[in-house]
């Protein structure tokens, strides 16, 4: 039955951020989450059927819709979104923007000029090049618009243009009606997985779980390899075969590389995977192939929670604990805890799945809500590898000549000899080596010695690191970027750098190991999926001896020939002020050692540190994850940090300082007193200046069972908001730069 007829008024959200709905007059009609076209300042929005009026507009001031479209999304769906508001601070219009970010979702398809890239082309392949062919790559060879092209490969309108000059992009027909069924796989079991006992049971009961209904949520928490991606592919068949739709979350798209091919063998078709580059056409496809319940499998990040699912049967989180679900841009969200949340509303099960389970994650283990299902043992029968630290304060690195010229200086090293000779002896047995520091770039800090100078980005307060492959100073908040000075400019003496990167690694490796082969990978070097599957490919088939990089490697990788581990850094994070400092610097620790001996070799991991007694080193070392995590919590809780309390952060953002301290101490003036909680601030945030706004910070603590979104959302409503000032409300932080 249809709740309201042609002619009813009715709340319309819109999908913009300040947006908490406007009253409308139907004409056909509709029900609650029914899309609806209207306008707002004579701007065109897709906006859904919200619920009753109340604007108390008279009759004859109250505009009608345009139309009211064949498409809705489940009342579940607006269920989540206002739950989701209330507890982000977010307002239902800026949730809903999450959902419908497809400006031609309900519009037929434009008609443009498009061009597909010809890989058989003899032109020359620049760096800007390469970025154009990934980008057709990760897309499948569909054919882009110019615009399409600019935005994904994140290259200018001139490249483009000198492509199709070349002829390396050639124009195609231009499509007027889109294919959206080239997204739509049927999925079956092809029998190429035999799960072990652990395995088996675990599935089992996340099986029970999907066939039984109700909201549950599992833990899937096994060690590295120990193949947890096989556990949750069974669970998925199940709601798959059950007639529901599943969504598999990954924390970064780049982990898709090995994770395709193992859907595809398992299933016999690809998943439908969602990311921030794809083409506006695929974008358009995948979201309406979803909306009308063809697409029912997607893997995807943080984003693809907030398709328009039909039907939803179960979520997958894997790896829980990784930070990048954590959305601090288009609003303050934890993609983790939201899809806890609106599993919670669908009344279905959901899987988290880690080897490094967060701390709130495992505090719900403990006191029951959650249910933990244990995978102790290596899939495959590998072994964990030995883990063991290396003291500098004992074996300091020595320096090393970056040339065979007799009058070249000496550098001074950041490998000690233990890790060389590791090094040197896994590569005599033809093995593989994994270096990791994670730092960008190849000198944190270029400095003068004699007047104190330091490099600083001009448009925030932070240092500028000087990058040897472009050969500049960049601003890694900001993207700013400078020539590197030959002279101090106070004083003219000469600058040196301080601080080790991955490319400064890359420059030993290849001084110390020349004849080894390398490959560097960050977020530098590795700017689409396409360049990490290459450099993926390149370790599979033994065409590296030895890779270095950042916490890309960290995550998700199988490399069966990667025996040896090297962590040139294990201090890096250990004394932040953030109080997750040890359990994040222990995570990422433990991620990275997980990719060592995953094969039939056992494997080694070495970490260099000056603070071998320190316990998470400790911890890492004897793999006693639990007790550590214990230590940590119990700090916790007599701190009443969470997950024994709640903190909520507010961000105060301007252009101009003077306007930011007043609205700032105006707001301290009518801070209210919180029973069980306190403000605290307005403080400098650590970073004060970010593009040339300057940043200010409140910190709201409380117990775990105070409502403090409430009291917070009443706080900054007394005060009216400057223009040129901008307020972000963080809900449980995890940044607190």
């Amino acid at each position: 039955m249809v709740m309201f007829k042609s002619g009813d008024v009715v709340k319309v959200l819109i999908p913009n951020v300040v947006n908490t709905g406007y009253d409308y007059r139907l004409n056909a009609p509709a029900d609650l989450g029914t899309f609806v076209e209207c306008r707002v300042m004579n701007r065109p929005y897709i906006g859904v059927v919200w619920g009753l009026p109340d604007s108390k507009l008279p009759e004859d001031k109250i505009k009608s819709v345009v139309r009211v479209l064949d498409a809705s999304m489940p009342v579940t769906t607006l269920q989540w979104i206002k739950r989701m508001a209330e507890w982000t601070l977010m307002t239902p219009g800026a949730v809903l923007k999450l959902i419908i970010n497809i400006p031609d979702a309900f519009s037929p398809p434009r008609m443009q000029a498009l061009y597909s890239f010809d890989f058989d082309a003899k032109a020359r392949m620049t760096e800007s090049r390469q970025a154009v062919a990934d980008a057709f790559a990760s897309n499948d060879n569909d054919p882009m618009s110019i615009n399409d092209i600019v935005n994904i490969a994140h290259v200018s309108q001139s490249v483009v243009r000198g492509m199709v000059k070349n002829e390396t992009l050639k124009p195609v027909d231009m499509r007027a009606v889109e294919d959206e069924n080239r997204f739509v796989h049927l999925y079956h079991d092809m029998g190429t997985v035999q799960l072990n006992d652990e395995q088996s049971f675990a599935a089992g009961e996340i099986g029970g779980a999907i066939e039984h209904g109700g909201f549950s949520v599992f833990l899937l928490d096994g060690i590295t390899g120990s193949g947890k991606t096989q556990v949750y592919f069974d669970s998925a068949l199940r709601a798959y075969n059950a007639g529901k739709s599943v969504l598999l979350m990954m924390p970064e798209i780049a982990l898709t590389a090995q994770f395709m091919s193992r859907f595809e063998s398992r299933f016999g078709a690809p998943p439908v995977v969602w990311h921030s580059n794809l083409t506006a056409a695929r974008r358009r496809d995948i979201w309406r192939g979803v909306l009308n319940g063809d697409i029912r499998v997607v893997v995807g990040t943080r984003s693809a929670l907030f398709l328009p699912w039909q039907n939803l049967g179960l979520i997958v989180v894997d790896e829980e604990h990784d930070t990048s679900y954590k959305q601090e841009d288009m609003g303050n969200y934890h993609a983790r805890d939201m899809a806890i949340l609106r599993a919670s509303i669908e009344k279905i099960p959901v899987v988290l799945a880690s080897a490094t389970p967060s701390a709130e994650t495992l505090e719900n283990v403990a006191n029951g809500k959650y249910r933990g299902l244990k995978l102790c043992s290596r899939f495959g029968g590998a072994t964990l590898p030995k883990i063991e630290t290396i003291d500098l304060r004992e074996n300091r690195p020595e320096s090393y000549r970056i040339s065979n010229d007799e009058n070249a200086p000496d550098v001074p090293g950041a490998l000690s000899n233990p890790l060389c000779d590791a090094i040197r002896e896994t590569l005599d047995n033809h093995q593989q080596v994994m270096l990791f520091i994670n730092r960008r770039g190849f000198a944190p800090i270029v400095q003068c010695k004699k007047c104190g100078w330091t490099a600083t980005c001009d448009d925030c307060s932070v240092g500028m690191n000087y990058h040897k492959r472009i050969g500049k100073l960049l601003c890694h908040m900001c993207g700013r970027t400078e020539m590197m000075p030959d002279k101090c400019p106070n004083c003219g003496e000469n600058v040196s750098m301080r601080g080790v990167g991955v490319e400064k690694i890359e420059a030993e490796i290849a001084a110390r190991f020349p004849n080894a082969r390398t490959a560097l990978v960050s977020s530098d070097t590795i700017a689409s999926r396409q360049s990490l599957e290459r450099i993926v490919s390149k370790m599979e088939s033994g065409e590296i001896d030895i890779v270095i990089g950042t916490q890309i490697l960290a995550k998700g990788h199988h490399f069966p020939n990667l025996t040896l581990v090297g962590v040139v850094d294990s201090d890096m994070g250990l004394f932040g002020t953030d109080f997750r400092a040890a359990e994040h610097t222990f995570q990422q620790l433990f991620q990275v050692a997980g990719r060592a001996g995953r094969g039939e070799f056992p494997g080694r991991v070495l970490l260099q540190t000056y603070q071998p007694d320190h316990p998470v080193l400790m911890a890492i070392c004897a793999g006693n994850r639990d007790d550590f995590m214990n230590t940590d919590m119990d700090g916790r809780r007599v701190a009443k940090m969470p997950p024994y309390g709640q903190l909520i952060a507010v961000i105060v953002e301007g252009v101009r300082e003077n306007v930011l301290q007043k609205y700032c101490a105006d707001l301290a003036s009518v801070a209210p007193n919180i029973v069980g909680g306190k403000i605290m601030g307005p403080v400098p945030a650590q970073i004060y200046q970010v593009r040339n706004w300057y940043r200010m910070r409140f910190l709201i603590s409380g117990d775990v069972r105070a409502m403090l979104q409430p009291i917070v959302a009443d706080w900054i409503a007394r005060i009216k908001q400057p223009a040129n000032i901008r307020v972000k409300i963080d809900v449980n932080p995890v940044n607190f730069m």
